[in-house]
């Protein structure tokens, strides 16, 4: 009997790469896979490298401060879940699995009221306001910390660790040294602010790069149109807005990485055991969430973490070099991390619910 599986989840490339990650074994079981998620969102972009049919609905951000689209984007979200309820009733999936963000509200509210069962997962620590609105109606919620168990309901919750795309345990140091313009010489630090880059980060990087450049080289990925024209032919320093099928090249040559400390992000960074400074995004520009996910990796030394408002060009480079002089010890405590299989045990859960949807 065939299988239909619809993918949801998109606004920021944290939400969309762990249904990227589970894809390919989706593929390998002969599911036909749909993606849903907004009108032209990263989500859209992310999903042009597989040939999988691609549904967009009209979405609206739910946010925790006054603005006026707050009064216009709930009649998006019913017009959102209106469309997602015709789409679903045409594809008829045997199950629905979200990984959050704005866009996958109406989505998964669309098909609970059909009787399609959802799955959701949940990367951060607590749940963000999307998944919070999901999880009254989803079957599973799959998290990444164990502390998350507390805040999830206890016959739902399910400990899966986040999906990491397999292809960047594959990367080519050659090929990100060939990519960068870079030698093997000296060390190199990757520095990632999110898939929208970090004004932040960006700056305290290239305040303080003449002092960096004198022991490393640097690659930048600074985020959509935050590219400095006046530092483009800087030798052994490389920026990208974005990168997509290169990304395995980069961690592989990478010795270090500077980077803001989204769920995904930092799960990125332990699969592949790169010693990281986080610097989480302030609780006044966010829930918090990215705070709460440093201290946890900071506490099980896998993280030097610096708080943006201690951000300054002397800490960063002391906290730099102490990084790269103890690299060794980072490494070791990643090690023994004991990773999940997490695009295993999803997996293991959308057969079940399909298996339960099919009798």
């Amino acid at each position: 009997m065939s299988k239909k599986i619809v993918l949801t989840g998109g606004g920021t490339a944290g939400h969309v790469t762990p249904n990227m990650a589970l894809i390919p074994k989706l593929q390998e079981l002969d599911y036909e896979i749909v993606y849903m998620g907004s009108y032209d969102g990263i989500e859209k972009k992310l999903m042009e490298d597989f040939d999988i049919p691609y549904y967009g609905i009209a979405t609206g951000k739910f946010r925790r401060y006054f603005d006026p689209k707050n009064f216009s984007d709930p009649f998006r979200v019913i017009k959102g879940m209106a469309e997602a309820r015709k789409y679903l009733k045409e594809i008829k999936p045997d199950v629905l699995f979200s990984k959050g963000g704005f866009v996958s509200v109406p989505v998964v509210r669309a098909a609970y009221s059909l009787g399609i069962p959802c799955i959701i997962h949940e990367s951060d620590m607590t749940p963000g306001l999307a998944n919070k609105l999901c999880i009254p109606v989803a079957k599973k919620v799959c998290c990444n910390f164990p502390e998350t168990f507390s805040l999830l309901p206890p016959n739902k919750a399910v400990l899966t660790g986040s999906p990491i795309r397999q292809e960047l345990t594959t990367g080519s140091k050659e090929a990100g040294y060939k990519l960068c313009g870079f030698d093997s010489f000296k060390p190199v630090i990757m520095v990632v602010g999110g898939s929208l880059g970090s004004a932040a980060v960006n700056q305290a990087v290239r305040d303080v790069l003449p002092e960096l450049l004198k022991d490393f080289q640097v690659v930048h990925l600074c985020g959509k149109e935050k590219v400095d024209n006046l530092l483009l032919t800087t030798p052994g320093y490389k920026q990208f807005e974005y990168i997509k099928s290169e990304m395995k090249d980069i961690f592989a040559m990478a010795d270090i990485v500077i980077s803001r400390a989204g769920a995904n992000a930092i799960s990125e960074l332990l699969a592949l055991r790169k010693p990281n400074i986080l610097i989480p995004l302030p609780s006044t520009s966010s829930r918090g969430d990215q705070i709460l996910n440093a201290k946890s990796f900071e506490s099980q030394c896998f993280s030097i973490v610096i708080d943006e408002d201690d951000l300054t060009s002397k800490v960063l480079l002391e906290k730099i070099q102490e990084l790269y002089f103890n690299r060794q010890t980072y490494i070791d405590a990643m090690s023994k991390s004991k990773q999940r299989d997490a695009i295993g045990t999803i997996i293991g859960l959308i057969e079940d619910a399909v298996k339960e949807k099919q009798k």
